[in-house]
C-alpha cells in the first residue's frame, strides 16, 4: 500500500467492500463526549479552541431536544490524589492531572446547555462504554442508534464508536 495515493487507497478498501454505510436505526440516542472545560479551553494542557465543534453539536443538541431522543454526555475525571485511577494513561500524559474530580476543568462547556433530564456518564478511559452503566442506560430505551460528537475524534469518539459497533449499535459519527 506504501506509495499508493489516497484515492487508490479508498478504491482497493472499496472493491473488497470495506466502507459500507450502515444507516440509521429506528430509535437513536445522542453521545456528547468530553466537551469538558479541560479540553474545550485552549489555555488549558489538554485544551483547545473547539467553538466550531461546540457549534456543531449545540445544533445536533436542539434537534435532538425537538425530536426527545435521549441524549448523554460523558465527563471525565479522577478522584484519587495520586491518580492511580487514570491507571497508566497518567503515565503517557501529564495534561492528566487537570482531570480532577471537583474542579470547573472537568466541567460541561455551559454553551452545550445541558438539562437536568439529560444524563451524564463518569468515564476514566476512552471509551464511554468501558467501565461505565452506559450499554445498560441504552439497552433499558432500546437504543439501537447512536450518533457521537465530541472530542476527541481519533482517542475518545472513536473508542466509543468502536465500542457502540461491538454492542450491536449502529454508530454514526458525527461531522
Amino acid at each position: 500500500m506504501a506509495g499508493q495515493s489516497e484515492q487508490e487507497m479508498a478504491a482497493f478498501f472499496a472493491q473488497r467492500g470495506f466502507g459500507l454505510r450502515i444507516g440509521f436505526g429506528e430509535r437513536p440516542a445522542v453521545a456528547v463526549i468530553d466537551f469538558v472545560y479541560a479540553f474545550t479551553d485552549p489555555s488549558m494542557p489538554l485544551g483547545a479552541n473547539l467553538d466550531r465543534e461546540i457549534e456543531a453539536t449545540r445544533r445536533v443538541l436542539a434537534a435532538a431536544r425537538e425530536a426527545r431522543v435521549p441524549i448523554f454526555y460523558t465527563v471525565v475525571y479522577y478522584e484519587e490524589q495520586d491518580l492511580r485511577d487514570a491507571g497508566v494513561w497518567a503515565l503517557k500524559q501529564k495534561g492528566v492531572a487537570t482531570l480532577r474530580a471537583g474542579t470547573p476543568a472537568v466541567e460541561l462547556d455551559a454553551r452545550l446547555e445541558r438539562r437536568d433530564d439529560e444524563a451524564i456518564i463518569v468515564k476514566k478511559y476512552a471509551s464511554a462504554f468501558f467501565g461505565t452503566d452506559f450499554i445498560s442506560r441504552l439497552n433499558a430505551r432500546r437504543i439501537d442508534t447512536l450518533l457521537i460528537t465530541g472530542c476527541t475524534t481519533s482517542g475518545c469518539v472513536r473508542a466509543t464508536a468502536v465500542d457502540a459497533l461491538q454492542y450491536g449499535l449502529r454508530p454514526v459519527v458525527v461531522r
